[in-house]
C-alpha cells in the first residue's frame, strides 16, 4: 500500500511564511476552488444560484463577496471562481454541481492554483513593482487579473493592508520567488 502525504505547492508538508519588514508572504492551502460558468440560456438562473449560496448578488466585474464560508470573484462574463475551506468542502466542486443542476458547468480548480496572502504594511509598494495594477485605488473586496513576471495571477484586497494572490500551482515556486523578490525590494 502506498503510504502518501499531500505537499503544500512549495513543497513541504506545512505552509511556508516569509516576513520582510513588517509584511508576511504566506502559503495558504487551505481552500477549495471550482469555477463555475453559467450555461447558454441559464445565465439568470445561475446568477440566482450563486447569489441564494453568497446571499447577496453574484460579483460583477472587478468584484469580489466573501461570506463566512465562502468567496467567490467574478473572472468572466457570467463566470466566477468560489473557494470554501478545504477541510469542510473538499469536495466542493460535487457540492456546487448537485445545488447548481444544469444552470451551470462546475469545473473542480482546487489542485491548479496556488493562493498567497500578503499582509502587512507597505503591501501596495510590493505589488507597485511586480504587478500593473493601479494598487493604490483597488479597495477592499476588489478583484483583478494580471500578470507577474509572465505568469497570470488574480489579485484580490481582502483588508487594507492585505491582498489574496492567486496563481498557477504548477509555478508556484517562480511566483514566491517573484513576490517575496518584490517584498525585498520594496520594503
Amino acid at each position: 500500500m502506498h503510504d502518501l502525504a499531500p505537499l503544500c505547492a512549495l513543497g513541504d508538508s506545512n505552509p511556508r511564511t516569509d516576513s520582510v519588514a513588517g509584511v508576511a508572504l504566506t502559503e495558504n492551502p487551505g481552500h477549495a476552488f471550482a469555477s463555475i460558468a453559467a450555461r447558454l440560456g441559464q445565465e439568470t438562473a445561475c446568477a440566482a444560484q450563486l447569489a441564494t449560496l453568497l446571499g447577496g448578488a453574484a460579483p460583477n466585474v472587478g468584484a469580489m463577496v466573501s461570506t463566512n464560508t465562502y468567496m467567490a470573484f467574478w473572472i468572466g462574463p457570467d463566470q466566477w471562481m468560489i473557494s470554501a475551506p478545504f477541510d469542510t468542502h473538499e469536495d466542493l466542486a460535487a457540492q456546487l454541481k448537485a445545488r447548481f443542476g444544469k444552470s451551470a458547468s462546475i469545473t473542480d480548480q482546487t489542485d491548479a492554483w496556488v493562493c498567497f496572502h500578503m499582509q502587512g504594511d507597505g503591501v501596495e509598494r510590493v505589488m507597485q513593482l511586480c504587478a500593473n495594477i493601479d494598487i493604490e485605488q483597488m479597495q477592499v473586496g476588489a478583484a483583478t487579473r494580471s500578470v507577474i513576471h509572465y505568469m497570470g495571477v488574480y489579485v484580490i484586497r481582502t483588508a487594507p493592508d492585505a491582498l489574496t494572490i492567486l496563481g498557477g500551482r504548477s509555478s508556484a515556486g517562480s511566483l514566491h520567488h517573484a513576490l517575496l523578490t518584490a517584498m525585498r525590494a520594496a520594503l
